[in-house]
C-alpha cells in the first residue's frame, strides 16, 4: 500500500498547477468528446477512456496535481458515456481500481466533482467540456468565480467558532462572510445572462448523472457540491433545519474536501451562529451590548446574501425542470421544492436573527419547518 499524500488544498497555487498538468497526455482526447457526444458513439468514447488510462501502479507514483488532473479528465469521458445510457464502468472494469486509487490519493470519492469539472478544469483551447457549446463555458466559469472568496468565507466562519458575539471581532469576521459570498450572487446573474434553461435542461443535465463505481452510486459534477450547504450549516442550520436539507447536504458531504469534511464534523451538535447571536442577547435584549447588536446586524447582512443566492438559484432551477420533467431531482439530489424549503428557512432565520429587540423574541429560536412545509 503505497500512502496518499498530504494535499494542502489551500495552497494557492494549487488550482493553476491542477489546470495546467495533463499526466495522461489526454489533450488531444478529450478535444474529441464533444464530436463523439454529439455522435452518441459510446464506443468511440470507451475507447477514448482507454486510450488516456494509466496503470494503477503509476498513479501510486504520483502526488495530489497529477491525481487531480487525472480524474478530471477521466470523469469527463465517465459523465459522456454514462450520458448516452450505460454503466461507465461496466464496459470498462479495469478503469474501477485505477479510479479507486485517484480517489484515496486525494482523500476524495472514486470519480469527478464540480471541482475537478471547474475549478480544477483549464479555461481557453484546453477547456474540458462535454459539448462544444459556449454556454457550458460560462456556467464553468460561474463557479470559478465563486470558489476563491467562498473557501475564505468558510475559513471566517470557522474562525468564529473560537469568538462570542459580544466581541466585536465577531462582527468583523461575519461582515467579511457577507462580503466573500457576494460572488455567489453575481455567479446567478451570469447564469441568467449567458445559459438558457433549454441549454442546462437538455445539453447539459443528462452528463450528470450518477454512475456506479465498484456498486456504489457516485453523483456527477453538480453545482450542489460547492458547500453552500456548509455555509448554510454554520449561519443557521446547524441547529434550525429541517429532516429533509439535513438528509440532503449529508449526502453531499462525501463530495467535499477533506478540510469541509472535519469543519461539517465539528459543527455536530453545536448552535449555529443564528443561535448564539439569538441567545447572547440574554433575558433583556434592549440591554444588549452594542457588539452583540453589531453581531446580530452582520449575522442579517450574511444571511441576506445567501437568501438572494437561493432566491436566484430557484428561478433558474424552476424554470429548467418546467422545461423538462425527465428529472424529478436536480445533478446533487435536490428537488426544486426542496430549494424552495432551503430559501424559505434562511429568510425566516435571517428574519428572526433581525429582531431580537422585540419584546419575548431574544428568548425565541429561529423556526424549524417539518419537510414538506413551503
Amino acid at each position: 500500500m503505497h500512502p496518499s499524500p498530504t494535499i494542502d488544498y489551500e495552497r494557492p497555487a494549487l488550482t493553476a498547477e491542477v489546470q495546467a498538468a495533463d499526466p495522461l497526455h489526454a489533450d488531444p482526447v478529450i478535444a474529441t468528446v464533444p464530436a463523439l457526444n454529439n455522435k452518441g458513439d459510446v464506443a468511440g468514447l470507451i475507447a477514448a477512456m482507454r486510450a488516456i488510462a494509466p496503470m494503477a501502479g503509476t498513479v501510486a507514483g504520483w502526488g495530489p496535481v497529477e491525481c487531480l488532473a487525472a480524474m478530471r479528465d477521466l470523469g469527463l469521458i465517465i459523465g459522456s458515456v454514462k450520458r448516452h445510457g450505460p454503466e461507465p464502468l461496466n464496459l470498462a472494469p479495469e478503469l474501477v481500481p485505477v479510479l479507486q486509487l485517484l480517489g484515496e490519493r486525494t482523500d476524495m470519492v472514486p470519480r469527478d466533482t464540480i471541482l475537478h469539472y471547474t475549478v480544477w478544469n483549464p479555461a481557453g483551447p484546453r477547456q474540458r467540456m462535454y459539448t462544444d457549446d459556449q454556454q457550458e463555458g460560462h456556467l464553468q466559469e460561474s463557479v470559478r468565480i465563486v470558489f476563491p472568496d467562498l473557501q475564505k468565507a468558510l475559513g471566517r466562519l470557522e474562525g468564529l467558532s473560537d469568538l462570542a458575539p459580544a466581541d466585536a471581532l465577531f462582527a468583523v469576521h461575519l461582515g467579511e462572510v457577507a462580503e466573500l459570498l457576494q460572488p455567489t450572487v453575481e455567479s446567478m446573474a451570469l447564469v441568467s445572462r449567458h445559459v438558457t434553461p433549454a441549454f442546462f435542461a437538455h445539453g447539459l443535465r443528462p452528463y450528470l448523472e450518477a454512475a456506479r463505481i465498484d456498486g456504489v452510486d457516485y453523483f456527477g459534477p453538480a453545482a450542489a457540491q460547492l458547500p453552500m450547504w456548509l455555509v448554510d450549516k454554520a449561519l443557521w442550520a446547524n441547529d434550525h433545519n429541517d429532516t429533509e436539507y439535513e438528509e440532503f447536504l449529508l449526502n453531499l458531504v462525501p463530495y467535499s474536501l477533506p478540510r469541509w469534511r472535519r469543519m461539517h464534523a465539528n459543527l455536530a451538535g453545536g448552535p449555529s451562529l443564528a443561535g448564539r447571536v439569538v441567545a447572547a442577547f440574554g433575558p433583556d435584549p434592549e440591554r444588549a451590548p452594542i457588539a452583540v447588536r453589531n453581531s446580530a446586524a452582520a449575522l442579517v447582512r450574511a444571511l441576506r446574501v445567501v437568501v438572494m443566492f437561493r432566491g436566484r438559484h430557484l428561478g433558474i432551477a424552476r424554470q429548467v425542470y418546467e422545461l423538462d420533467d425527465t428529472y424529478t431531482e436536480g445533478s446533487g439530489g435536490g428537488s426544486v421544492d426542496l430549494l424552495r424549503q432551503i430559501l424559505n428557512l434562511t429568510k425566516e432565520n435571517a428574519r428572526l436573527s433581525g429582531r431580537p429587540t422585540e419584546p419575548g423574541s431574544a428568548t425565541r429560536p429561529p423556526a424549524q419547518r417539518s419537510a414538506g412545509q413551503g
